[in-house]
């Protein structure tokens, strides 16, 4: 059976599988999400179609900006590299209904396209509130990293970065050197930050009532701030290196290529 044709399954299963916590399961460890399935419904059934496909199987983080955003969901390690665009399905609404927070998890999508949102998705380390809340109409906030999970994305965080260009500018790499980089030494899956896949949890439909994610306020604001950009990948078509965000660092943004 074709990815595509898993993915529309899951994405029609997902619709009645209101799943609440999910679980990215790191080299570095364990990363529980809970998903705001009412808040923002289009958007969760968007990311629990690919998690239902098994679409974030060997995933990696591929792009690590301290003090800003981890950024995976984009690029598969198949024991080569660099990690290979996944298969996406069409971009899902945009829904910025709530705010990039530290410890919030929103989908990355492209530049000037709102509704572009796919595969891809950040951990906000930060508050970014000011920035992500209103670039680009607004970054979708999916839901909220529990218990010691923003431990292990801070950890993350720390690594040391490596530019490999395209996709892979800020790409974190675990126990390589700068050394190995100017030898040529072909980082692999003890280097890379994997995740060998994204599980549902817990199921139920209401889970962590305690948790209120805080509302955007800010696209009515009359003086949006957009010093910062947040950007993401839609279809799986476009070849790896098209699929780059446009932006610097400089500017706090966000960029997810395929």
């Amino acid at each position: 059976m074709s990815f595509k044709l898993l993915f529309i399954i899951s994405l029609l299963v997902s619709g009645y599988v209101q799943a609440t916590v999910v679980e990215v399961r790191t080299s570095l460890g364990n990363i529980q999400i809970n998903l705001f399935d009412e808040a923002t419904p289009q958007n969760v059934d968007n990311f629990l179609g690919y998690v239902n496909a098994g679409a974030y199987q060997n995933n990696v983080v591929h792009r690590s900006v301290p003090g800003f955003i981890i950024q995976m969901g984009g690029f598969e390690y198949a024991n080569s590299f660099p990690p290979e665009a996944i298969s996406t399905g069409a971009g899902v609404t945009n829904e910025p209904e709530l705010s990039n927070l530290r410890g919030t998890v929103a989908m990355a999508k492209l530049s000037g396209d709102p509704d572009s949102a796919t595969s891809q998705f950040f951990i906000n380390l930060s508050n970014n509130a000011s920035n992500l809340d209103v670039q680009n109409s607004g970054f979708t906030v999916i839901g909220q990293v529990i218990g010691n999970g923003m431990e292990v994305a801070d950890a993350l965080a720390a690594l040391p970065r490596f530019n490999y260009g395209g996709a892979f500018t800020d790409l974190p790499l675990r126990d390589f050197s700068v050394t190995d980089a100017n030898n040529g030494v072909e980082p692999n899956d003890d280097n890379l930050v994997v995740i060998s896949d994204v599980v549902v949890i817990d199921a139920a439909t209401v889970t962590n009532p305690d948790i209120v994610p805080v509302p955007n306020t800010l696209l009515s604001s009359p003086t949006p701030s957009t010093s910062g950009s947040a950007g993401g990948s839609s279809g799986g078509s476009l070849s790896l290196w098209w699929l780059v965000l446009i932006g610097l660092i400089s500017g706090r943004q966000i960029r997810a290529r395929r």
